[in-house]
């Protein structure tokens, strides 16, 4: 890997980002996670009306795909001077493989339990990878809020592993650490946020296409108009594009693990546009465990962390 990994985090000798960079980059960041939340819900919506996931992947990815054909065909679909280790790990964390793994694993949750395993795990698998990996150190407010939101992840992930959903639920998690991998191999990537975004969606395709031409799309085509119209607007555009970009910029701004600490609004977020869409209302233990992941999420921010004159 060749190119400089971007200012953010904190490393020993590095400055901290401006109060300023933090509200843009935590705008930024906010846009991605009500994104993933319609997402989250939208690809719990496709599962449970058996809609077929590699059409539903290729929505994701092959629109994306087509809108940002400028960027990632300029940076080519393996771009020059990228360790192709970097790339691969780029695609798998959160391309095709990473949405085969948590659509699979959301037949076995509620879309508020998802929102808390799925993007409110990622902000602590990030947060151990930049510290094994980086030596990113954190201070003492983002130490406690990585503590409140792991609280909140047991209160609502402890009840569904005890209740049998086993396995098939730590699909979850594991989709989460793949997301984080990624996040950690874009910033090392050195390409921009829309090429990365774009050169993902496009393996991905490359990657779904086989798996859809043995597969009829007429379970996505008879759908119901809303659900159809849901599932469009969620994967390719939303999530496909906006997302993947602002998440990107995001990361630049203010590094990865206060990006991706923000997933952990998600939770709040899912559950309340789950209700109307799903009819899944949270019990008041997964409401507690969504109040606690966000206030986890305003501790880890670092905002808190920061003192006059820019040093923390």
């Amino acid at each position: 890997m060749t190119a400089t990994p971007p200012s953010g985090d904190r490393r020993q000798g590095e400055v901290e980002p401006s109060r300023a960079t933090l509200l843009v980059g935590g705008l930024l960041a906010f846009i991605t996670v009500s994104i993933w939340a319609i997402w989250i819900v939208g690809t719990r919506q496709a599962v449970t009306h058996d809609i077929p996931l590699a059409w539903i992947g290729l929505l994701r990815f092959a629109v994306p795909a087509l809108l940002l054909a400028p960027y990632w065909w300029r940076a080519g679909l393996l771009p020059k001077g990228l360790d192709r280790r970097l790339l691969a790990l780029m695609v798998i964390g959160s391309g095709a493989p990473f949405f085969a793994v948590t659509a699979f694993g959301m037949n076995f949750a509620n879309a508020a339990q998802i929102g808390v395993l799925l993007p409110g795990t990622m902000p602590l698998f990030v947060a151990v990878l930049s510290a094994a990996i980086h030596g990113e150190r954190f201070g003492r407010w983002r130490l406690i809020g990585f503590t409140v939101t792991t609280v909140a992840l047991v209160l609502i992930g402890g009840p569904a592993l005890l209740a049998g959903q086993g396995i098939g639920l730590l699909l979850i998690p594991f989709g989460a650490l793949l997301w984080a991998v990624y996040t950690l191999a874009f910033r090392q990537s050195g390409l921009t946020a829309r090429a990365a975004a774009g050169v993902v969606a496009a393996w991905s395709t490359l990657m779904l296409l086989p798996f859809a031409a043995f597969t009829s799309p007429l379970p996505l085509l008879n759908a119901p108009i809303n659900i159809l119209a849901w599932q469009i607007a969620s994967q390719s555009v939303l999530s496909g594009v906006i997302a993947g970009v602002c998440f990107g910029a995001a990361v630049r701004l203010v590094g990865s693990s206060r990006a991706s600490i923000f997933s952990a609004l998600a939770p709040a977020l899912a559950a309340l546009i789950a209700i109307p869409v799903l009819g899944e209302v949270p019990s008041l233990t997964t409401t507690i465990g969504i109040g606690l992941a966000v206030a986890g999420v305003a501790l880890a921010s670092g905002f808190f962390d920061r003192r006059p004159g820019g040093k923390s």
